[in-house]
Protein backbone atom coordinates (compact mmCIF):
# COMPACT_ATOMS: atom_id res chain seq x y z
CA UNK A 1 0.00 0.00 0.00
CA UNK A 2 1.29 3.71 -0.29
CA UNK A 3 0.57 7.43 -1.15
CA UNK A 4 -0.02 9.00 -4.63
CA UNK A 5 -0.25 12.80 -5.54
CA UNK A 6 -0.04 15.56 -7.88
CA UNK A 7 0.37 18.96 -7.42
CA UNK A 8 -0.49 21.71 -9.23
CA UNK A 9 1.02 25.55 -9.66
CA UNK A 10 -2.73 26.69 -10.45
CA UNK A 11 -5.28 27.10 -8.81
CA UNK A 12 -8.65 25.64 -8.56
CA UNK A 13 -9.58 21.83 -9.89
CA UNK A 14 -7.28 19.41 -11.83
CA UNK A 15 -6.87 20.53 -15.39
CA UNK A 16 -8.23 17.93 -17.69
CA UNK A 17 -5.13 16.96 -18.55
CA UNK A 18 -4.18 16.02 -15.21
CA UNK A 19 -7.44 14.18 -14.85
CA UNK A 20 -6.55 12.08 -18.05
CA UNK A 21 -3.04 10.99 -16.17
CA UNK A 22 -4.71 10.24 -12.62
CA UNK A 23 -6.90 7.94 -14.69
CA UNK A 24 -4.26 6.30 -16.33
CA UNK A 25 -2.37 5.52 -13.48
CA UNK A 26 -5.34 4.40 -11.28
CA UNK A 27 -5.69 1.87 -14.12
CA UNK A 28 -2.09 0.81 -14.07
CA UNK A 29 -2.32 0.39 -10.16
CA UNK A 30 -5.24 -1.54 -10.47
CA UNK A 31 -3.92 -3.51 -13.33
CA UNK A 32 -0.61 -4.36 -10.84
CA UNK A 33 -2.78 -5.27 -7.92
CA UNK A 34 -4.58 -7.74 -9.55
CA UNK A 35 -1.62 -9.06 -10.92
CA UNK A 36 -0.47 -9.45 -7.55
CA UNK A 37 -3.71 -11.00 -6.50
CA UNK A 38 -3.46 -13.31 -9.41
CA UNK A 39 0.19 -14.42 -8.21
CA UNK A 40 -0.92 -14.66 -5.10
CA UNK A 41 -3.52 -16.81 -6.15
CA UNK A 42 -1.39 -19.28 -8.20
CA UNK A 43 1.13 -19.38 -5.43
CA UNK A 44 -1.77 -20.87 -3.26
CA UNK A 45 -2.93 -23.14 -5.78
CA UNK A 46 0.94 -24.59 -6.00
CA UNK A 47 1.18 -24.90 -2.58
CA UNK A 48 -1.76 -26.50 -2.78
CA UNK A 49 -1.29 -28.62 -5.55
CA UNK A 50 2.30 -29.64 -3.60
CA UNK A 51 -0.11 -30.82 -0.44
CA UNK A 52 -2.11 -33.30 -2.98
CA UNK A 53 0.70 -34.59 -4.87
CA UNK A 54 2.79 -35.23 -1.84
CA UNK A 55 0.07 -36.95 -0.40
CA UNK A 56 -0.68 -39.77 -3.49
CA UNK A 57 1.64 -42.65 -3.51
CA UNK A 58 2.77 -42.31 -6.84
CA UNK A 59 5.75 -40.72 -8.90
CA UNK A 60 4.80 -37.27 -10.12
CA UNK A 61 7.02 -34.57 -12.29
CA UNK A 62 5.97 -31.24 -13.58
CA UNK A 63 7.79 -31.04 -16.54
CA UNK A 64 8.31 -27.83 -18.75
CA UNK A 65 8.04 -27.64 -22.79
CA UNK A 66 11.53 -28.80 -23.45
CA UNK A 67 11.16 -31.61 -21.18
CA UNK A 68 12.83 -30.78 -18.04
CA UNK A 69 12.09 -31.09 -14.58
CA UNK A 70 10.36 -28.43 -12.94
CA UNK A 71 8.70 -30.32 -9.97
CA UNK A 72 8.08 -33.60 -8.14
CA UNK A 73 6.41 -35.03 -5.33
CA UNK A 74 7.61 -36.37 -1.81
CA UNK A 75 6.54 -39.57 -3.32
CA UNK A 76 10.12 -38.71 -6.14
CA UNK A 77 11.96 -38.11 -3.90
CA UNK A 78 11.09 -40.82 -1.34
CA UNK A 79 11.08 -43.17 -3.72
CA UNK A 80 15.03 -41.83 -5.46
CA UNK A 81 16.93 -41.13 -2.74
CA UNK A 82 16.84 -37.44 -4.33
CA UNK A 83 16.45 -33.48 -3.17
CA UNK A 84 14.03 -31.53 -5.01
CA UNK A 85 17.25 -29.79 -6.26
CA UNK A 86 18.85 -32.72 -7.37
CA UNK A 87 15.72 -33.84 -9.28
CA UNK A 88 16.01 -30.20 -10.91
CA UNK A 89 19.19 -30.77 -12.15
CA UNK A 90 20.33 -31.45 -15.92
CA UNK A 91 21.82 -34.31 -14.94
CA UNK A 92 18.51 -36.16 -13.63
CA UNK A 93 17.62 -38.52 -16.07
CA UNK A 94 21.15 -39.73 -15.99
CA UNK A 95 21.28 -40.36 -11.96
CA UNK A 96 17.54 -41.62 -11.67
CA UNK A 97 16.89 -44.30 -15.27
CA UNK A 98 18.85 -47.01 -16.06
CA UNK A 99 21.44 -46.24 -18.82
CA UNK A 100 20.56 -48.40 -21.23
CA UNK A 101 16.86 -47.45 -20.99
CA UNK A 102 17.95 -43.65 -21.44
CA UNK A 103 19.78 -44.84 -24.70
CA UNK A 104 17.21 -46.61 -26.30
CA UNK A 105 14.13 -44.52 -25.06
CA UNK A 106 16.02 -41.15 -26.21
CA UNK A 107 15.01 -40.84 -29.20
CA UNK A 108 11.55 -42.16 -28.93
CA UNK A 109 10.87 -39.84 -26.06
CA UNK A 110 11.91 -36.69 -27.90
CA UNK A 111 10.00 -37.28 -31.37
CA UNK A 112 6.94 -37.73 -28.55
CA UNK A 113 7.08 -34.28 -27.09
CA UNK A 114 7.95 -32.66 -30.21
CA UNK A 115 4.30 -34.27 -31.47
CA UNK A 116 2.90 -32.70 -28.60
CA UNK A 117 0.57 -35.70 -28.08
CA UNK A 118 0.28 -37.52 -24.74
CA UNK A 119 2.74 -40.82 -24.92
CA UNK A 120 4.04 -43.19 -22.21
CA UNK A 121 7.71 -45.26 -21.53
CA UNK A 122 8.99 -48.24 -20.02
CA UNK A 123 11.78 -47.62 -17.95
CA UNK A 124 14.00 -49.04 -15.16
CA UNK A 125 14.80 -46.49 -12.32
CA UNK A 126 17.25 -46.65 -9.81
CA UNK A 127 15.76 -46.75 -5.83
CA UNK A 128 17.13 -45.29 -3.21
CA UNK A 129 18.33 -48.73 -2.19
CA UNK A 130 19.96 -48.71 -5.50
CA UNK A 131 18.59 -51.53 -6.73
CA UNK A 132 16.54 -50.70 -10.53
CA UNK A 133 12.40 -51.17 -10.95
CA UNK A 134 10.21 -51.59 -13.93
CA UNK A 135 8.27 -48.20 -14.36
CA UNK A 136 5.57 -46.82 -16.52
CA UNK A 137 5.69 -43.22 -17.15
CA UNK A 138 2.68 -41.49 -18.40
CA UNK A 139 2.91 -37.80 -20.11
CA UNK A 140 0.31 -35.82 -20.79
CA UNK A 141 0.32 -32.43 -21.76
CA UNK A 142 -0.85 -29.17 -20.87
CA UNK A 143 -1.89 -26.34 -22.88
CA UNK A 144 -2.75 -22.54 -23.02
CA UNK A 145 -5.66 -20.90 -24.49
CA UNK A 146 -3.58 -20.89 -27.61
CA UNK A 147 -3.01 -24.49 -27.63
CA UNK A 148 1.17 -23.87 -26.73
CA UNK A 149 2.21 -26.68 -24.06
CA UNK A 150 3.33 -24.87 -21.43
CA UNK A 151 3.90 -28.16 -19.24
CA UNK A 152 3.76 -31.75 -18.85
CA UNK A 153 3.05 -34.09 -16.56
CA UNK A 154 4.59 -36.98 -15.99
CA UNK A 155 3.39 -39.75 -13.75
CA UNK A 156 5.17 -43.15 -12.98
CA UNK A 157 3.55 -46.72 -11.65
CA UNK A 158 5.81 -49.18 -10.75
CA UNK A 159 5.34 -52.08 -12.89
CA UNK A 160 8.21 -54.07 -12.04
CA UNK A 161 6.20 -57.00 -10.69
CA UNK A 162 3.96 -57.41 -13.44
CA UNK A 163 7.32 -57.52 -15.53
CA UNK A 164 8.46 -60.31 -13.91
CA UNK A 165 5.53 -62.40 -13.88
CA UNK A 166 5.57 -61.62 -17.60
CA UNK A 167 9.15 -62.97 -17.68
CA UNK A 168 8.05 -66.03 -15.33
CA UNK A 169 5.12 -66.56 -17.94
CA UNK A 170 7.52 -67.13 -20.92
CA UNK A 171 9.64 -69.06 -19.05
CA UNK A 172 6.73 -71.86 -17.98
CA UNK A 173 4.99 -71.60 -21.47
CA UNK A 174 8.74 -72.20 -23.50
CA UNK A 175 9.18 -74.95 -20.66
CA UNK A 176 5.73 -76.64 -21.13
CA UNK A 177 6.52 -76.32 -24.97
CA UNK A 178 9.64 -78.47 -25.19
CA UNK A 179 8.50 -80.91 -22.32
CA UNK A 180 8.07 -84.77 -24.20
CA UNK A 181 6.06 -87.80 -22.75
CA UNK A 182 7.66 -89.22 -20.40
CA UNK A 183 6.78 -91.12 -17.62
CA UNK A 184 10.02 -93.38 -16.48
CA UNK A 185 13.61 -94.07 -17.24
CA UNK A 186 12.53 -96.87 -19.68
CA UNK A 187 11.23 -94.62 -22.07
CA UNK A 188 13.56 -92.39 -22.55
CA UNK A 189 16.93 -94.91 -23.19
CA UNK A 190 16.01 -97.52 -24.72
CA UNK A 191 18.19 -101.19 -24.53
CA UNK A 192 20.21 -103.36 -21.93
CA UNK A 193 23.84 -104.12 -23.62
CA UNK A 194 26.41 -103.18 -21.25
CA UNK A 195 27.19 -100.05 -23.29
CA UNK A 196 23.40 -99.35 -22.49
CA UNK A 197 24.31 -100.00 -18.84
CA UNK A 198 27.51 -98.03 -18.46
CA UNK A 199 25.84 -95.16 -19.99
CA UNK A 200 22.79 -95.17 -17.20
CA UNK A 201 25.20 -95.65 -14.17
CA UNK A 202 26.98 -92.99 -15.14
CA UNK A 203 23.88 -90.76 -15.51
CA UNK A 204 22.62 -91.72 -12.05
CA UNK A 205 25.88 -90.55 -10.62
CA UNK A 206 26.26 -87.43 -12.43
CA UNK A 207 22.63 -86.42 -12.27
CA UNK A 208 22.49 -84.92 -8.34
CA UNK A 209 25.50 -82.84 -9.22
CA UNK A 210 25.74 -79.48 -11.04
CA UNK A 211 28.86 -80.32 -13.51
CA UNK A 212 29.01 -79.51 -17.25
CA UNK A 213 27.84 -82.76 -18.99
CA UNK A 214 29.66 -83.25 -22.59
CA UNK A 215 27.48 -85.91 -24.57
CA UNK A 216 29.66 -87.12 -27.58
CA UNK A 217 28.03 -89.51 -30.35
CA UNK A 218 27.07 -89.54 -33.86
CA UNK A 219 23.72 -87.79 -35.25
CA UNK A 220 20.88 -89.66 -34.36
CA UNK A 221 22.20 -91.52 -31.32
CA UNK A 222 19.90 -90.00 -28.60
CA UNK A 223 22.46 -87.73 -27.13
CA UNK A 224 19.26 -85.48 -26.33
CA UNK A 225 17.57 -88.31 -24.96
CA UNK A 226 20.84 -88.88 -22.15
CA UNK A 227 20.99 -85.14 -21.29
CA UNK A 228 17.10 -85.19 -20.78
CA UNK A 229 17.59 -88.05 -18.64
CA UNK A 230 20.07 -86.25 -16.72
CA UNK A 231 17.90 -83.35 -16.15
CA UNK A 232 15.03 -85.52 -14.89
CA UNK A 233 17.19 -87.35 -12.34
CA UNK A 234 18.62 -83.86 -10.96
CA UNK A 235 17.76 -81.51 -8.09
CA UNK A 236 16.94 -79.46 -11.19
CA UNK A 237 13.90 -81.24 -12.68
CA UNK A 238 10.87 -79.71 -11.25
CA UNK A 239 12.37 -76.78 -13.37
CA UNK A 240 12.79 -75.39 -16.94
CA UNK A 241 14.61 -77.56 -19.42
CA UNK A 242 15.39 -75.75 -22.53
CA UNK A 243 17.34 -77.05 -25.54
CA UNK A 244 19.28 -74.82 -28.49
CA UNK A 245 20.45 -76.19 -31.77
CA UNK A 246 23.38 -73.84 -32.28
CA UNK A 247 23.80 -75.60 -35.59
CA UNK A 248 20.27 -74.42 -36.65
CA UNK A 249 20.19 -71.17 -35.85
CA UNK A 250 22.21 -67.82 -38.07
CA UNK A 251 25.77 -67.60 -36.75
CA UNK A 252 24.46 -63.64 -36.57
CA UNK A 253 21.14 -64.63 -34.38
CA UNK A 254 23.14 -67.22 -32.00
CA UNK A 255 24.25 -64.54 -29.19
CA UNK A 256 20.68 -62.91 -29.61
CA UNK A 257 18.68 -66.18 -29.25
CA UNK A 258 21.46 -67.38 -25.76
CA UNK A 259 21.44 -64.26 -24.11
CA UNK A 260 18.65 -62.16 -25.15
CA UNK A 261 18.34 -58.37 -26.46
CA UNK A 262 17.54 -54.96 -25.31
CA UNK A 263 14.85 -53.09 -27.60
CA UNK A 264 16.52 -51.52 -30.92
CA UNK A 265 19.62 -53.88 -29.94
CA UNK A 266 19.72 -54.44 -34.34
CA UNK A 267 17.51 -54.02 -36.94
CA UNK A 268 13.95 -55.82 -36.20
CA UNK A 269 14.48 -55.92 -32.37
CA UNK A 270 11.49 -53.87 -31.88
CA UNK A 271 10.87 -55.16 -28.11
CA UNK A 272 13.16 -56.65 -25.09
CA UNK A 273 13.34 -60.25 -25.48
CA UNK A 274 14.94 -63.07 -23.06
CA UNK A 275 17.49 -65.24 -23.68
CA UNK A 276 17.34 -68.99 -23.28
CA UNK A 277 19.69 -68.45 -20.31
CA UNK A 278 17.64 -66.34 -18.72
CA UNK A 279 14.40 -69.00 -19.28
CA UNK A 280 16.54 -71.54 -18.19
CA UNK A 281 17.47 -69.97 -15.02
CA UNK A 282 17.03 -72.36 -11.68
CA UNK A 283 16.39 -74.82 -14.77
CA UNK A 284 19.24 -76.82 -17.29
CA UNK A 285 20.37 -75.50 -20.65
CA UNK A 286 20.92 -78.17 -23.07
CA UNK A 287 23.35 -76.62 -26.25
CA UNK A 288 23.07 -79.29 -28.81
CA UNK A 289 25.80 -79.07 -31.97
CA UNK A 290 28.20 -77.04 -29.59
CA UNK A 291 30.78 -77.34 -32.46
CA UNK A 292 29.12 -75.23 -34.72
CA UNK A 293 28.96 -72.60 -32.02
CA UNK A 294 30.58 -69.06 -33.81
CA UNK A 295 33.74 -67.82 -32.20
CA UNK A 296 32.26 -64.61 -30.71
CA UNK A 297 29.72 -66.80 -28.78
CA UNK A 298 32.23 -68.93 -27.44
CA UNK A 299 33.87 -66.24 -25.50
CA UNK A 300 30.29 -64.95 -23.95
CA UNK A 301 29.22 -68.55 -23.05
CA UNK A 302 32.75 -69.23 -21.53
CA UNK A 303 31.88 -66.48 -19.53
CA UNK A 304 28.76 -68.23 -18.20
CA UNK A 305 30.28 -71.49 -17.25
CA UNK A 306 33.29 -69.13 -15.26
CA UNK A 307 31.23 -66.55 -13.81
CA UNK A 308 27.66 -67.52 -13.81
CA UNK A 309 26.85 -64.12 -15.81
CA UNK A 310 25.32 -63.33 -19.07
CA UNK A 311 24.90 -59.75 -20.89
CA UNK A 312 22.04 -58.96 -23.21
CA UNK A 313 22.44 -57.84 -26.96
CA UNK A 314 22.61 -54.06 -27.17
CA UNK A 315 23.19 -54.15 -23.21
CA UNK A 316 25.69 -53.33 -21.28
CA UNK A 317 24.32 -54.91 -17.54
CA UNK A 318 25.23 -57.98 -16.46
CA UNK A 319 22.60 -60.47 -15.55
CA UNK A 320 23.45 -63.43 -13.14
CA UNK A 321 22.00 -66.62 -14.22
CA UNK A 322 21.77 -70.06 -11.97
CA UNK A 323 21.84 -72.41 -15.13
CA UNK A 324 23.24 -75.89 -15.51
CA UNK A 325 24.37 -76.23 -18.96
CA UNK A 326 24.57 -79.92 -20.84
CA UNK A 327 26.30 -79.94 -24.22
CA UNK A 328 26.55 -82.18 -27.47
CA UNK A 329 28.40 -82.44 -30.27
CA UNK A 330 28.96 -85.06 -33.27
CA UNK A 331 32.19 -83.29 -33.98
CA UNK A 332 35.79 -84.11 -33.53
CA UNK A 333 36.52 -81.39 -30.95
CA UNK A 334 40.04 -81.79 -30.24
CA UNK A 335 40.71 -81.75 -34.27
CA UNK A 336 38.10 -78.49 -33.87
CA UNK A 337 40.62 -77.03 -31.44
CA UNK A 338 44.02 -77.86 -33.24
CA UNK A 339 42.50 -76.13 -36.22
CA UNK A 340 41.82 -72.86 -34.25
CA UNK A 341 37.56 -73.11 -34.41
CA UNK A 342 36.79 -74.31 -31.02
CA UNK A 343 38.49 -72.42 -28.04
CA UNK A 344 40.73 -75.03 -25.39
CA UNK A 345 39.03 -73.30 -22.57
CA UNK A 346 35.82 -73.41 -23.67
CA UNK A 347 36.52 -77.10 -24.37
CA UNK A 348 37.81 -77.67 -21.08
CA UNK A 349 34.81 -76.26 -19.40
CA UNK A 350 32.69 -78.46 -21.39
CA UNK A 351 34.06 -81.28 -20.61
CA UNK A 352 34.52 -81.88 -16.76
CA UNK A 353 32.20 -84.98 -17.34
CA UNK A 354 31.93 -86.66 -21.24
CA UNK A 355 29.77 -89.39 -21.93
CA UNK A 356 30.37 -90.85 -25.03
CA UNK A 357 27.11 -92.19 -26.83
CA UNK A 358 27.61 -95.84 -29.46
CA UNK A 359 26.45 -95.65 -32.24
CA UNK A 360 23.60 -98.09 -32.94
CA UNK A 361 25.58 -100.65 -35.26
CA UNK A 362 28.27 -101.00 -31.96
CA UNK A 363 25.05 -102.02 -29.86
CA UNK A 364 22.82 -104.64 -32.32
CA UNK A 365 21.78 -106.43 -29.51
CA UNK A 366 19.36 -103.61 -28.21
CA UNK A 367 17.70 -104.05 -31.94
CA UNK A 368 14.99 -106.24 -30.52
CA UNK A 369 14.24 -103.98 -27.73
CA UNK A 370 14.11 -100.83 -29.63
CA UNK A 371 12.05 -102.30 -32.60
CA UNK A 372 9.33 -103.29 -29.90
CA UNK A 373 9.79 -99.93 -28.06
CA UNK A 374 9.06 -98.11 -31.64
CA UNK A 375 6.21 -100.15 -32.83
CA UNK A 376 4.00 -99.84 -30.20
CA UNK A 377 4.98 -96.11 -29.33
CA UNK A 378 4.03 -95.22 -33.08
CA UNK A 379 1.41 -97.89 -33.34
CA UNK A 380 -0.61 -96.02 -30.57
CA UNK A 381 -0.06 -93.06 -32.40
CA UNK A 382 -1.36 -94.09 -35.73
CA UNK A 383 -4.44 -95.64 -33.47
CA UNK A 384 -3.20 -99.30 -34.96
CA UNK A 385 -3.12 -102.87 -33.14
CA UNK A 386 0.30 -104.65 -33.67
CA UNK A 387 0.71 -108.00 -32.22
CA UNK A 388 3.70 -109.48 -34.16
CA UNK A 389 6.94 -108.50 -36.00
CA UNK A 390 8.20 -111.01 -38.61
CA UNK A 391 11.15 -112.74 -37.88
CA UNK A 392 12.68 -111.99 -41.41
CA UNK A 393 12.25 -107.86 -40.36
CA UNK A 394 13.95 -108.62 -37.07
CA UNK A 395 16.80 -109.72 -38.59
CA UNK A 396 16.99 -107.61 -41.54
CA UNK A 397 16.83 -104.43 -39.12
CA UNK A 398 19.69 -106.20 -37.41
CA UNK A 399 21.63 -107.21 -40.26
CA UNK A 400 22.01 -103.31 -41.48
CA UNK A 401 24.91 -100.85 -40.18
CA UNK A 402 22.37 -97.85 -39.58
CA UNK A 403 24.57 -94.52 -40.72
CA UNK A 404 21.40 -92.69 -38.86
CA UNK A 405 21.07 -94.49 -36.13
CA UNK A 406 18.29 -94.45 -34.06
CA UNK A 407 16.79 -91.64 -35.85
CA UNK A 408 16.90 -93.86 -38.95
CA UNK A 409 15.35 -96.63 -37.30
CA UNK A 410 12.35 -94.32 -35.98
CA UNK A 411 12.05 -93.49 -39.40
CA UNK A 412 12.12 -96.62 -41.38
CA UNK A 413 9.24 -97.85 -38.52
CA UNK A 414 7.15 -94.96 -38.63
CA UNK A 415 6.74 -95.18 -42.39
CA UNK A 416 6.12 -98.96 -42.36
CA UNK A 417 3.09 -98.62 -39.30
CA UNK A 418 1.67 -96.25 -41.69
CA UNK A 419 1.74 -98.54 -44.85
CA UNK A 420 0.65 -101.49 -42.42
CA UNK A 421 -2.36 -103.16 -42.93
CA UNK A 422 -2.13 -106.13 -40.72
CA UNK A 423 -1.56 -106.98 -36.97
CA UNK A 424 1.94 -107.92 -38.22
CA UNK A 425 5.05 -106.25 -38.45
CA UNK A 426 7.08 -105.69 -42.10
CA UNK A 427 8.63 -103.48 -44.01
CA UNK A 428 10.17 -103.80 -47.67
CA UNK A 429 13.63 -104.72 -47.32
CA UNK A 430 14.62 -102.47 -50.38
CA UNK A 431 14.08 -99.68 -47.85
CA UNK A 432 18.00 -100.72 -46.41
CA UNK A 433 20.49 -100.96 -48.30
CA UNK A 434 22.48 -104.18 -47.02
CA UNK A 435 22.23 -107.49 -44.88
CA UNK A 436 24.91 -109.41 -43.99
CA UNK A 437 22.87 -112.97 -44.36
CA UNK A 438 20.00 -114.88 -45.66
CA UNK A 439 16.29 -114.22 -43.64
CA UNK A 440 14.10 -116.64 -42.35
CA UNK A 441 10.38 -116.42 -42.46
CA UNK A 442 8.80 -116.86 -39.18
CA UNK A 443 6.59 -114.61 -36.15
CA UNK A 444 7.87 -113.26 -33.19
CA UNK A 445 5.38 -112.31 -30.84
CA UNK A 446 5.94 -108.35 -29.66
CA UNK A 447 4.59 -108.58 -26.22
CA UNK A 448 7.24 -109.86 -23.87
CA UNK A 449 10.21 -107.83 -25.39
CA UNK A 450 10.39 -104.57 -23.81
CA UNK A 451 9.00 -105.57 -20.63
CA UNK A 452 11.96 -108.01 -20.29
CA UNK A 453 14.17 -105.54 -21.02
CA UNK A 454 12.52 -103.53 -18.01
CA UNK A 455 12.92 -106.52 -15.51
CA UNK A 456 16.31 -106.92 -16.17
CA UNK A 457 17.07 -103.66 -14.96
CA UNK A 458 14.87 -103.44 -12.35
CA UNK A 459 17.02 -106.87 -10.85
CA UNK A 460 19.91 -105.44 -11.50
CA UNK A 461 18.79 -102.29 -9.24
CA UNK A 462 17.31 -104.73 -6.55
CA UNK A 463 20.53 -106.63 -6.45
CA UNK A 464 22.58 -103.29 -5.86
CA UNK A 465 20.41 -101.80 -3.38
CA UNK A 466 20.31 -105.23 -1.30
CA UNK A 467 16.48 -105.35 -2.26
CA UNK A 468 15.66 -101.91 -0.67
CA UNK A 469 13.13 -100.50 -2.50
CA UNK A 470 12.41 -96.92 -0.88
CA UNK A 471 14.69 -94.34 0.58
CA UNK A 472 17.52 -92.22 -0.54
CA UNK A 473 19.76 -95.44 -1.03
CA UNK A 474 16.89 -97.70 -2.43
CA UNK A 475 16.11 -98.76 -5.83
CA UNK A 476 13.35 -96.12 -6.82
CA UNK A 477 15.83 -93.58 -5.83
CA UNK A 478 18.76 -95.23 -7.82
CA UNK A 479 16.56 -95.79 -11.04
CA UNK A 480 15.18 -92.23 -10.63
CA UNK A 481 11.08 -93.50 -10.13
CA UNK A 482 8.79 -92.68 -7.89
CA UNK A 483 8.61 -95.67 -5.26
CA UNK A 484 4.50 -96.40 -5.82
CA UNK A 485 5.95 -96.79 -9.53
CA UNK A 486 8.59 -99.04 -8.79
CA UNK A 487 6.33 -101.53 -6.63
CA UNK A 488 3.78 -101.61 -9.76
CA UNK A 489 6.23 -102.57 -11.82
CA UNK A 490 8.31 -105.03 -9.62
CA UNK A 491 4.55 -106.50 -9.25
CA UNK A 492 3.50 -106.86 -12.93
CA UNK A 493 6.72 -108.31 -13.99
CA UNK A 494 6.89 -110.91 -10.84
CA UNK A 495 9.84 -109.85 -9.42
CA UNK A 496 10.64 -111.46 -6.27
CA UNK A 497 12.58 -108.91 -4.52
CA UNK A 498 13.15 -110.12 -1.10
CA UNK A 499 15.81 -113.01 -3.05
CA UNK A 500 17.72 -109.64 -3.08
CA UNK A 501 18.21 -109.02 0.21
CA UNK A 502 18.62 -112.64 1.10
CA UNK A 503 21.72 -112.50 -1.42
CA UNK A 504 22.83 -109.36 0.12
CA UNK A 505 22.90 -111.23 3.58
CA UNK A 506 24.87 -114.13 2.36
CA UNK A 507 27.47 -111.38 0.45
CA UNK A 508 27.75 -110.21 4.12
CA UNK A 509 28.41 -113.54 6.00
Amino acid sequence: MGTFAIYSREPGSPSAYHQHLIGQITHLATVAIEHKHREEKLRQDERELRRITDAIAQLICVLGPDGKTLYANRFVLDYSGLSLEDVMADDFRARFFHADDIERSQNERQHALERETPFELELRARRKDGQYRWLLIRYNPLQDEEGRIIRWYATGTDIDDRKRAEERTQKENLALREEIDQSSMFEEIVGSSDVIRNILTQVTKVAPSDSTVLVLGETGTGKELIARAIHKRSKRSSRAFITVNCAAIPASLIASELFGHEKGAFTGAIQRRLGRFELADGGTIFLDEIGDLPAETQIALLRVLQEGEIERVGGSQSISVDVRVLAATNRDLKAAMAAGTFRQDLFYRLNVFPIQVPPLRERMDDIPLLVTYLIERYAKKAGKKIKNIQKETLELFQAYDWPGNIRELQNVIQRAIVLCESETFSVDETWLKREKHRLSGSVIPLGATLAEHEKDIIEAALADCGGQVAGPTGAAAKLGLPRQTLESKITALGINKHRFKTRQADYAR
